[in-house]
């Protein structure tokens, strides 16, 4: 990918699509991009934020490690998604660590250069206000998922994440290894593959690191299903 493809990448996500034109170049002016490798570390927690990241390819989650040594994946992002915003503009220190799941490239933002745009020009601070409330809106999602819809369902809307079609037939590549797909839907591993095997009815099959769905609409009315339907119609 060229320079000038990083660029509209980053030209067209979350945090910088809605700002004019002259300030994405100022922002952009001294921005660096950097490829890692699979495994590779982009950050660790403690570590002083001092610039922003977008992704231009591949994918990165963040996650903390317990004082017993598990791990706890917070999130993971891929093209166009940007992280590290709100630590960067406190000058904090990141409270997660970041790691490339996969090989990936990332632009990399000075956070000194955005703050000094953003006392210039207000009108970025909005932007900034809704990248920070989408990442808001996810993690909210995410806790809402693990406490109210059973493993399946996280799994069938996963998967619905990762379709380019609203119907028909559609195969899909797992992005990432399973291990962390069950981390991030807040599941163990053994129950991820369960979850897998109770999706076959709803017309998915897994192999490998691919998921054949027969009907995304089908797929989508299983996700949304009410768990209390089960016990409604028990009384």
């Amino acid at each position: 990918m060229s320079h000038a493809e990083n660029l509209e990448v980053a030209h067209s996500s979350l945090l910088l699509r809605s700002l004019p034109d002259g300030i994405i170049e100022k922002l952009l002016a001294d921005a660096t991009t950097r490829s890692y490798e699979r495994g590779a570390t982009v950050f660790l927690q403690g570590e002083d934020a001092n610039v922003i990241h977008i992704v231009i390819e591949g994918w990165v989650k963040l996650y903390r490690v317990s004082q017993n040594g598990n791990e706890a994946v917070v999130n993971v992002f891929t093209r166009g998604h940007s992280f590290g915003e709100a630590v960067a503009f406190r000058r904090d220190v990141y409270p997660v660590s970041a790691e490339a799941v996969t090989e990936c490239k990332l632009l990399q933002i000075s956070a000194r250069s955005f703050i000094a745009i953003l006392k210039k020009e207000p009108e970025v601070s909005l932007a900034v206000l809704a990248s920070t409330f989408k990442h808001l809106h996810e993690l909210v999602s995410q806790v809402e998922q693990i406490k109210a819809q059973p493993g399946a369902q996280r799994v069938a809307e996963f998967l619905l994440g990762l379709c380019d079609v609203e119907e028909g037939s559609c195969v899909v590549t797992l992005p990432y290894d399973k291990v962390l797909i069950a981390g991030r839907l807040g599941m163990k591993p053994e129950s991820l593959s369960r979850a897998f095997s109770k999706l076959h009815d709803a017309g998915v099959r897994i192999a490998r690191n691919q998921a054949t769905i027969d009907d995304v609409e089908k797929l989508r009315a299983y996700a949304e299903l009410d768990p209390a339907s089960a016990w409604t119609k028990a009384l």
